[in-house]
């Protein structure tokens, strides 16, 4: 099952994933960073989402457009343990596992 997930910030999402154990030491940089996929889930980690705006014919700005509430990620698989309460339900959703 896919879940949506809308964590406060980035901080939380990121030790979220932590917590999970769905977190990995980069060999190439030493840094932690989400394992996208594996046999049992998949991520898709969105981040900040955006709405509306509007440019002119050359790219400039007219109206900016409003950044939503939060940090985003879909969870394909089982939900891990706590992260019920960041479950929300889109009715459109931004992007969904094909």
């Amino acid at each position: 099952m896919t879940y949506y997930l809308r964590f406060p910030d980035e901080a939380t999402g990121m030790a979220a994933l932590g917590a999970a154990g769905l977190m990995v030491v980069d060999p190439d940089t030493g840094e932690q960073r989400p394992i996208l996929a594996s046999h049992s889930h998949a991520l898709d980690i969105i981040g900040p989402i955006y709405v509306g705006g509007s440019w002119d014919a050359e790219g400039i700005v007219i109206e900016p457009p409003t950044l939503l509430p939060g940090w985003h990620v879909n969870h394909l698989g089982q939900l891990p343990e706590g992260w019920d309460a960041y479950v929300v339900v889109p009715r459109t959703p931004r992007r969904v596992f094909a």
